[in-house]
């Protein structure tokens, strides 16, 4: 992955304080645990309201926290006071995710001024053991405010 500096030296402590305002990462319980420029990382602890009738958790969930985690990369790269939005993703999922937790890691692939490209990395950690379930590429929009 490309070598990147925060656009901002004091934007990681701004960008966690906008991911734990996020009512739905609150709700699910996601973390977001790692923040370096153009790389984000959410964990998720596994719970039996997320799973399928297999009790693996749902692609739905795996995107979910996916989605953040590509975003935020992205974000790091971006002015304070600009915002990011996902305006396309891919996501294939490669096996069962029920380990405990589950992990999203974000990397920007591309960045552009208006469009960046984020790949994510989505594990289950079962046994100690981190297995990779899913794998997602996204497409952001980078809204600023000039």
């Amino acid at each position: 992955m490309p070598d990147y500096e925060y656009y901002d030296p004091g934007y990681p402590e701004l960008l966690i304080e906008n991911f734990n305002r996020q009512k739905t990462m609150r709700w699910i319980g996601a973390q977001l645990t790692d923040l370096r420029p153009g790389y984000a990382e959410v964990t998720l602890p596994w719970r039996e309201e997320f799973t399928q009738q297999s009790r693996s958790v749902h692609g739905g969930i795996l995107t979910t926290i996916g989605d953040n985690a590509g975003g935020y990369a992205a974000w790091t790269l971006e002015p304070n006071d600009a915002n990011m939005l996902a305006v396309e993703f891919k996501i294939n999922l490669l096996g069962e995710a029920k380990g405990d937790p589950i992990i999203a890691r974000g990397n920007v692939v591309k960045h552009g001024r208006s469009l960046s490209i984020s790949r994510i990395d989505i594990f289950s950690v079962e046994d100690g053991l981190e297995k990779l379930c899913a794998i997602m590429q996204q497409t952001l929009m980078c809204i600023r405010a000039d």
